[in-house]
């Protein structure tokens, strides 16, 4: 044989065996997770259901013209509590419209299911409550042309549709949202894609509603083309909730008239982790791979997710689908919503649990959106003014002032009762901040501390000696170091001026304390009162000697 045929022999079997090995199977992705019977993991359906076809439950048209929204046919699925009668039962409620899907994912006998809380009616809905708005983000004020919202330099919010797959008991907008005759038609598209063409310094549009994805195919792409078709749109975005509550929605042939109008970007509006189901996995899955970077908008809901452990969650499972978290919501001060309201302090306990403790691309931005019309404010010190125990008072880029009103009543989260809390994530690191503000500490020692800083190496890193956390001239005050200050210089290479008894106090009947050798509570007491006579002036801490590295040097705080 010669050496063509020898490689070519070579290559016979190398594909041989190539063909021989089972293709690989990532088992971590969500959206390839399987059932029990191998096929493709598919959530709970309601027994209601159970007799209708796969190939209509995966019907996003079925899903919508079967959806449920009256007190007959919710108590056929549900259990429901005498004041979830109540809010479905009033006159002038706010409109309920919940897929099969979606409600299917509900425990029928658990009153606090946290899907459950969002899209069934209570009666103390119909309470009023201080500082509550029919339009509290004053989004009408703000519009040129109907369903145009422009609060911003650089970017507008088109309102294409008032219609949504279900409907959210805090809605933003259920002024009006569910109303069919405030819906937006063609000639309303058009006055808003006119008035873009006038207006050059518009960049980013924000198509929301309502949820577009409602809208019939070719309408929605009517207006994406519209867009399209205006050179200084750069971005468009879409706010949806329906690969929430409808994710067959998200089918090839929605994906692929998508992927024609880029750069084209998606956030979707999760709140608790049990919204995302295997159907919702692949939903995104499909959204990602046409080209779309997909984000998430939380709000926070008390009795849904006013936990950091549920938030901690969601957050894990948001990245596990390559969504990245974007915003998290303070809710607003709009009709109904009084009973989901939590202080704001609430959510900047949710954001201390966060950073830090997780990656920082699963951490979203907290913020309020302003009432008044001030835009997304984030909750940080360079934004919130003044915090009392009934208002906020917050400012925005432009310098607009707001303010946001506390609830006057919340019920705090249940942890007892919470499966999320009682399955706390261990750590080794520190868990807050709470001694240092009531001033029981100057610092804290992470939890774990000697093993943790081993960093795997068989001796420990310098950092786990107790005595690099003592301040110069100040000593300990929670603990004590396992061995007394070194006799100090001063930075012109004299020796500091320390009286005998000091230099005493420093030194055992068995000569100095060397490092890493464990001091009596005798000789720590000595310690601590040759710390106490220990006084520095102005000017006069001890620095480095020439040559020898700083922190900086290394990067570390000394």
């Amino acid at each position: 044989m010669d050496a063509q045929e020898i490689k070519a022999a070579v290559a016979h079997q190398a594909a041989e065996r190539v063909a021989a090995e089972p293709p690989f199977v990532n088992r971590r992705d969500p959206a390839q997770v399987l059932g029990p019977d191998g096929r493709p993991a598919v959530s709970r359906r309601a027994p209601m259901w159970d007799d209708v076809p796969d190939e209509k439950w995966n019907d996003w048209r079925w899903q919508l013209s079967h959806r449920v929204n009256d007190l007959e046919e919710i108590e056929q699925v549900l259990n429901l509590t005498d004041d979830e009668r109540e809010g479905l039962s009033a006159k002038d409620k706010f409109r309920v419209d919940i897929t099969p899907y979606f409600i299917s994912l509900i425990d029928p006998d658990d009153p606090d299911d946290p899907i459950r809380r969002q899209v069934i009616p209570l009666g103390r809905e119909q309470q009023a409550f201080t500082a509550m708005m029919e339009d509290s983000l004053a989004e009408d004020r703000h519009s040129p042309v109907p369903g145009l919202v422009h609060r911003y330099p650089d970017r507008v919010l088109m309102l294409v549709t008032t219609q949504c797959a279900s409907y959210c008991r805090y809605c933003t907008r259920s002024r009006i949202v569910g109303d069919p005759t405030q819906n937006f038609n063609r000639k309303d598209h058009e006055a808003q894609l006119d008035y873009l063409r006038r207006t050059p310094q518009v960049r980013d549009v924000l198509i929301s509603g309502g949820d577009g994805l409602t809208l019939a195919p070719k309408l929605f792409e009517s207006i994406l083309r519209g867009l399209r078709e205006i050179p200084h749109i750069e971005i468009i975005r879409i706010g949806s909730r329906v690969p929430v509550f409808l994710p067959q929605r998200i089918d090839d042939e929605l994906c692929a008239m998508l992927e024609q109008y880029h750069p084209l970007w998606i956030n979707l509006h999760f709140n608790h982790p049990n919204e995302i189901t295997p159907e919702v996995s692949r939903a995104v899955d499909k959204l990602t791979k046409a080209g779309l970077p997909v984000g998430n908008q939380s709000v926070l809901l008390a009795g849904v997710n006013d936990c950091v452990h549920i938030q901690r969650s969601l957050v894990h499972k948001l990245v596990e689908n390559r969504i990245r978290p974007y915003y998290l919501y303070q809710c607003d001060l709009v009709e109904g919503s009084g009973h989901f309201r939590t202080p704001v302090g609430k959510g900047l306990e949710i954001m201390e649990g966060l950073r830090g403790h997780t990656s920082g691309y699963a951490v979203p931005t907290f913020v309020i959106d302003a009432p008044g019309g001030g835009g997304k404010i984030p909750v940080m010190p360079n934004y919130l003014i003044s915090y009392s125990d009934h208002k906020v008072v917050l400012r925005n880029y432009e310098g607009y002032i707001t303010t946001y009103e506390e609830p006057e009543t919340y019920t705090r989260h249940d942890s007892a009762s919470c499966s999320y809390c009682q399955h706390e994530r261990p750590e080794a690191g520190q868990s807050g901040v709470l001694g240092l503000l009531e001033g029981e500490r100057m610092w804290i020692e992470p939890k774990g501390f000697e093993e943790v800083h081993t960093r795997g190496n068989t001796e420990a890193h310098r950092l786990q000696d107790p005595s690099k956390w003592v301040p110069f001239g100040v000593g300990a005050i929670e603990g004590t170091a396992t061995r007394p200050l070194r006799v100090l210089e001063r930075g012109d290479g004299a020796p500091s001026t320390l009286s005998d008894e000091v230099r005493a106090a420093t030194e055992t009947n068995a000569g100095v304390v060397e490092p890493g050798d464990l001091a009596s509570e005798e000789q720590r007491a000595e310690r601590r009162q040759a710390e106490s006579e220990l006084a520095y002036g102005p000017g006069e801490e001890p620095r480095p000697r020439d040559g020898e590295p700083t922190g900086s040097a290394h990067g570390e705080l000394l």
